[in-house]
């Protein structure tokens, strides 16, 4: 057995795809086949089941696969003390997030993470905000931010950004207002651009509104649209209104592009959440990156110190 085949066999697992996983680590398939088969029949046992749609583990592949990854995990950490003692701290890891998050929240922490670690190379994926947890669980990624939390055993919370939705609407279009807050039912004069299902901000929004004397169904919903940068760009167009993250429209808001208002005596406000699986056996990067994002958003959790802890 060596690291290289047991490598591939927890890419394999983690992708559920030999394809995927030759992709991933820039090899040929059959390379990938090779590595397997010659671990399997060095462990005398059948790893991984071939017979479905997907790739799955076994029972002793599922043994095995626990082995590897604190193997590997123990590789990395080698090879991290070593830099770190002659004084290079490098690697990688990778972070997913809803478009909120990604635009507008984690350039500003990313800025400084990378001017201390200038050898860590982060991937950042973008997804809805109801996919990123499967991606967390598949350790398909170790880290993600979303603006919507729904419990699940092994996935830990952190709440670090608090933020509120705000309806926007074309220069074109001036709304009876108190100081910018509107009565909920002049809603049902606007046209509006929605965000489509799974993305945490159409979750605050349904919430909101269905529990108000105006729901979601009396609402004129013209189009329903994949991003928040394409939703501000047809109300800038003028073809709707809509109800976006307050920090993506505020320039905009300040310099006359939009009209912003609030929804008087209701609350549309949120918070996003950095999240990871408890179960996760973290990387010395992983571990790196994890106590920088606690320390710059002063996130005191005696649960999340203990998940700190508990990989020194």
């Amino acid at each position: 057995m060596d690291i290289k085949q047991l490598e591939v066999f927890v890419t394999v697992a983690k992708y559920k795809s030999f394809s995927k996983a030759a992709r991933e680590l820039f090899l040929t398939q059959p390379t990938v086949s090779s590595h397997i088969q010659n671990l399997e029949n060095e462990m005398q046992c059948v790893l991984l089941n071939r017979n479905s749609k997907s790739i799955t583990l076994t029972d002793s592949g599922k043994v095995l696969y626990n082995h590897a990854i604190i193997i590997l995990n123990d590789c990395k950490k080698a090879i991290y003390d070593i830099k770190e003692y002659s004084g290079k701290i490098e690697g990688s890891l990778n972070l997913v997030c809803s478009s909120i998050p990604e635009a507008f929240i984690i350039p500003n922490f990313l800025e400084k993470f990378c001017k201390k670690y200038p050898n860590i190379t982060l991937t950042i994926d973008h997804c809805d905000s109801n996919l990123v947890v499967p991606e967390i669980l598949s350790e398909r990624v170790t880290f993600g931010i979303v603006g919507s939390k729904k419990k699940h055993p092994h996935i830990k919370y952190s709440e670090f950004v608090h933020d509120e939705l705000v309806l926007i609407c074309p220069k074109s279009i001036e709304l009876p207002n108190e100081n910018g807050y509107i009565d909920i039912h002049k809603l049902k004069d606007l046209s509006f651009i929605m965000r489509k299902d799974g993305s945490g901000t159409r979750n605050v929004i349904v919430k909101a509104l269905n529990s108000s004397p105006v729901p979601l169904s009396q609402l004129t919903t013209r189009a329903n649209v994949e991003s928040n940068s394409a939703v501000i760009e047809m109300v800038k167009k003028g073809i709707g209104c809509s109800f976006v993250s307050f920090i993506s429209i505020e320039e905009m808001a300040k310099r006359g592009e939009i009209n912003a208002y609030r929804i008087k005596d209701y609350s549309f406000e949120r918070n996003f959440y950095f999240i990871h699986s408890r179960k996760k056996i973290f990387t010395p990067t992983e571990k790196k990156f994890l106590e920088f994002f606690v320390d710059y958003y002063d996130i005191r959790d005696e649960e999340e110190d203990k998940v700190i802890n508990s990989n020194d």
